[in-house]
């Protein structure tokens, strides 16, 4: 029988960002009748490998095939015009333009489109809709409905089934199989592990920007897999005891009941006390973002409850959700603050309600203030503007202003993402002092070794549901990334 053709291969490509390097010599094959899972936990490399196959980033070194022809991508057309399809993971359609208007832009054929949107029982779809207006489901669809209709040699699908129902899933893998059948190719970026073991032929796995292995799936079992995403044997559960000392908690600050928001966010239930800090771990495309989204306001749930001090709350705004005592501190910095204002401005924005005028302090605030640029230890003198401070620093003055305010339920998403040690470690004491305090907070993370730095009880979300809580003291990386997986912990 003769060997597959290679249909897509990268040798060497590396990647990198300023001093952080995102990718370092990558080999990748991918063959005609295959479906390649390319695997890795936050941070592996995925998404940087993904956007430059797909012409949205070029490599600084290494070389890409196509059908044994050396490319090189400078836009995402080349890539397409090359017989690479890609759906990237957020939908790559113009919000205020119509799904017909978005075609349009697209060089499709609109019969195959028409066909495979009725594949996915679309057929009714009304093309005149605004993107913005349609659920993230049917997006997802019409994305893939467009780079199936391309009659690409190789489809890149980046957790494409993350925000589906099992039915439109189902009917993903039945196209999967349909275009192995023809001698054409996929790469799925996956974090469950039971797709990749059911539809997919071959693994890449990235770690640490390097690819660790490529396995047949055949050959392996779901906590191999694992394994050498995470470099190490899958433990039982068991760490080291906090060396903080334990606090003692107070009434239940926020609780949500059976939350939901279509397929991103399924029956979702906690509890979090005053004093408290509740992790939250999850691998990419979870639901983690949207949770966040409805517990501050953000998005409207579709079903559940939320309670603050014990009573239901409705929050029509993030605004909203503030008046009620419930804050959130968002991952991206930059549109929490004000950039061209002072650091002390910055932190008295929750004050604003009691300023006499936007720029100017109350005097029998300014002592609080003060105090808290202290705590920070910003130095105020060297950056009159918040935007010329680093990265770490502007993130302090986010949580900083919660200090001056005294709110006493935050929701913190990933906030030490892009900063240096040291001031990740000024950022892990300020949480634990905001919680010494009295605030509740809840923390999402994509670096598992901040839980056991910081957090009380952590919870594991995998596809839009809470599927395990731990005792953040004894959790461990191989414990927390294999329930993030969906998987039970070896006996």
């Amino acid at each position: 029988m003769s060997e597959p053709n290679v249909l897509l291969a990268t040798q060497g490509v590396a990647k990198s960002y300023g001093p952080v390097i995102a990718l370092r010599s990558v080999d990748m094959t991918v063959r005609s009748g295959e479906i390649h899972a390319l695997l890795g936990a936050n941070g592996a490399g995925k998404s940087t490998l993904v956007k430059i196959l797909a012409g949205v980033q070029s490599a600084d070194a290494g070389v890409v095939t196509v059908d044994g022809r050396a490319v090189h991508f400078r836009t995402p057309a080349d890539a397409i015009d090359a017989g690479i399809a890609t759906v990237f993971q957020d939908p790559a359609l113009i919000p205020d333009l119509s799904v017909a208007q978005n075609l349009r832009l697209s060089r499709i054929d609109m019969a195959r489109f028409r066909e495979w949107l009725a594949w996915f029982d679309l057929a009714q779809l009304d093309l005149g809709a605004l993107v913005r207006e349609l659920p993230l489901e049917t997006l997802r669809i019409v994305d893939l409905a467009r780079a199936v209709a391309r009659n690409p040699h190789v489809l890149l699908l980046d957790e494409l089934t993350a925000a589906l129902t099992a039915d439109q899933a189902e009917r993903v893998f039945a196209l999967l199989r349909e275009w192995k059948s023809q001698g054409k190719a996929a790469v799925l970026i996956t974090h469950r592990l039971a797709e990749v073991m059911r539809i997919c032929d071959q693994a890449t796995i990235l770690r640490d920007g390097r690819n660790v292995a490529e396995l047949a799936t055949a050959d392996v079992t779901e906590h191999q897999l694992v394994e050498a995403m995470l470099g190490a044997s899958i433990a039982p559960t068991g760490g080291a005891e906090h060396s903080r000392s334990e606090r003692q908690f107070g009434a239940v600050a926020l609780e949500v009941r059976n939350l939901s928001a279509r397929q991103l966010v399924r029956e979702v239930s906690f509890a979090v006390r005053a004093g408290e800090i509740l992790g939250l771990v999850a691998l990419e495309g979870q639901g983690q973002d949207r949770l966040f989204d409805l517990l501050s306001g953000n998005r409207q749930p579709t079903a559940g409850e939320i309670l603050v001090g014990g009573k239901p709350r409705h929050f029509s705004s993030p605004y909203d959700a503030v008046r009620q005592g419930v804050v959130l501190v968002p991952g991206d910095r930059l549109i929490a603050l004000l950039p061209n204002q002072s650091v002390q401005h910055n932190l008295a924005t929750p004050l604003f309600g009691k300023l006499t005028s936007w720029w100017r302090i109350p005097r029998d605030e300014r002592p609080r203030v003060n105090r808290a640029v202290e705590q920070l230890s910003i130095d105020t003198r060297a950056a009159s503007q918040v935007r010329r401070l680093s990265g770490g620093n502007q993130q302090k003055v986010v949580l900083g202003r919660w200090l001056v305010s005294g709110f006493r339920t935050l929701l913190c998403f990933d906030p030490t993402r892009g900063i240096d040690i040291q001031t990740k470690r000024e950022i892990y004491s300020l949480l634990r002092e905001l919680a010494a305090q009295g605030a509740a907070i809840v923390l999402y993370t994509s670096e598992l070794a901040e839980i056991g730095l910081v957090c009380d009880r952590v919870l594991i979300m995998h596809g839009g549901r809470i599927v395990d809580e731990q005792d953040a003291a004894r959790a461990t990386e191989s414990s927390l990334l294999t329930a993030a997986h969906g998987l039970e912990a070896p006996a």
